[in-house]
């Protein structure tokens, strides 16, 4: 692991989104065959680039999560809609368009949230990302 990113794995508080980002880290890596990246307090993994209709376009990365002292957020660019029936078996979880709200990963199914990661990785490196992270698919 990068040492930076060790070095701001090793600051999160509580330890229990310090023990979940370590293990998000490992699950993101598996998924996507990609190395850990900090970016900022963001941990990422691979990139995509997205152009929208209004011509705005960018780039991010592919797959990342956040540990933040209330709940690791896990990113799914695709948006959440695109999820519905692996989050029916995620278990406690909290979602916003593009968000995964999690508090606890022992409390998971880590192979529902491994499928959700991996399906949307796979959707937003398929190309050009055209679409925006929507509630429903």
């Amino acid at each position: 692991m990068d040492a930076d990113l060790q070095n701001y794995l090793d600051t999160v508080t509580p330890a229990k989104r310090r023990r979940d980002a370590v293990t998000l880290v490992e699950l993101m890596e598996r998924v996507t065959g990609q190395p850990a990246r900090l970016h900022g307090t963001m941990v990422g993994f691979g990139r995509y680039e997205y152009r929208y209709d209004s011509g705005r376009e960018g780039e991010g990365p592919a797959a990342c999560f956040a540990p933040r002292k209330a709940s690791s957020t896990i990113y799914v660019p695709d948006g959440v809609g695109a999820h519905v029936e692996m989050l029916g078996r995620l278990g406690p979880h909290r979602t916003g368009v593009g968000c995964i709200y999690i508090k606890d990963l022992t409390e998971v199914d880590l192979a529902a949230l491994e499928a959700i990661v991996a399906a949307s990785y796979a959707a937003v490196t398929a190309g050009t990302f055209g679409s925006r992270a929507r509630e429903t698919s």
